[in-house]
């Protein structure tokens, strides 16, 4: 692909209504985010925890059509909660691996909630290495009810109320940044409202980020922008040149906000990390059943669906020999 194929202007009416008219939108690259750091099994007994049933989660969505995969590695003695040892993503990049040898693996940094900026970074030490890691550019608030979380389901505990501040500085995430390009590994920028523009803009000056950029818009989360087609329309207006967008939506906006992403040629995040529901009052099966519905969906209007190569391509990530 030449690179005028996948980085153009997004804000260009005239390109986009003539990208629409000929259906040369690039093609879509889906991630699958099979489980997430907070929640588990207590909201829905199909999010797998355990490094094999990530693994296996990931080789059904990956033959459902995700060519990208976000991970959460979670304590093999306490699968409630995320890990702070590179082992722990070590087993399960090896296990992706196996099953999907080219697919590409995002690994987080932002852990989960109880973990200090070096214990979110582990996941850049894992061995195979992920191809790309998650950048959160900047703070937020939580205030989440944890369900109970009873036997027969592993490690037990009461439910609780976790409010409190995930703190992140320009050192912080300049750190990261710069950790991951010594590393060769690809940030995916982690953008909740239009003012962390500030931040990714001061690792482009710093020099801690390259194109091509990947900014994932986190729409719906606690302090995140509201997932409006108008606040997603105003957050594509900054983006910097040379950039890609994807779009998340949390819980019943995941759907509504993939299919923006998909009518403005962007790119689009499914998953249980996310959404824990097919539709109203139907708990998912699988990360798989949404990344089908999301493929099915973009080939209806006449979105390519990415190859694990072309997302490589466009990512600037090396192949997989």
């Amino acid at each position: 692909m030449k690179t005028e194929d996948y980085i153009w202007d997004y804000r260009n009416p005239y390109e986009w209504m003539q990208r629409t008219m000929q259906a040369k939108f690039p093609p879509m690259i889906i991630t699958c985010a099979v489980t997430g750091g907070v929640q588990g099994k207590e909201i829905n007994e199909n999010l797998p925890e355990s490094a094999e049933e990530q693994a296996d989660a990931v080789y059904e969505a990956y033959k459902a059509g995700a060519v990208s995969v976000h991970v959460h590695a979670r304590i093999p003695d306490n699968q409630s909660l995320t890990t702070s040892n590179p082992e722990d993503y070590s087993r399960v990049n090896r296990l992706i691996r196996e099953r999907c040898p080219d697919i590409i693996i995002n690994n987080t940094t932002g852990g989960g909630p109880w973990l200090t900026t070096e214990q979110r970074m582990c996941c850049l030490f894992a061995d195979p290495k992920p191809d790309m890691a998650s950048l959160n550019l900047g703070p937020f608030v939580l205030k989440i009810k944890s369900k109970d979380r009873k036997p027969p389901l592993p490690n037990p505990r009461d439910g609780f109320l976790f409010d409190a501040c995930i703190p992140a500085s320009y050192g912080d995430i300049n750190l990261y940044a710069k950790t991951m390009k010594e590393k060769g590994i690809r940030p995916e920028l982690e953008l909740y409202h239009p003012g962390q523009y500030w931040i990714m803009n001061d690792l482009i000056r710093e020099g801690n980020i390259d194109p091509p950029y990947m900014v994932q818009y986190v729409m719906g989360f606690q302090t995140a922008s509201f997932p409006t087609p108008a606040n997603v329309v105003s957050l594509v207006n900054e983006l910097p040149p040379n950039s890609m967008f994807a779009l998340i939506g949390v819980g019943p906006f995941q759907l509504p906000m993939n299919v923006m992403a998909i009518m403005l040629g962007g790119h689009v995040r499914v998953g249980m990390e996310d959404n824990m529901y097919y539709r109203k009052g139907e708990l998912l099966k699988s990360n798989a059943q949404l990344v089908a519905r999301i493929k099915r969906i973009a080939v209806e209007m006449n979105r390519e669906i990415a190859t694990v190569a072309q997302a490589r391509e466009m990512l600037g990530l090396p192949g997989i020999k």
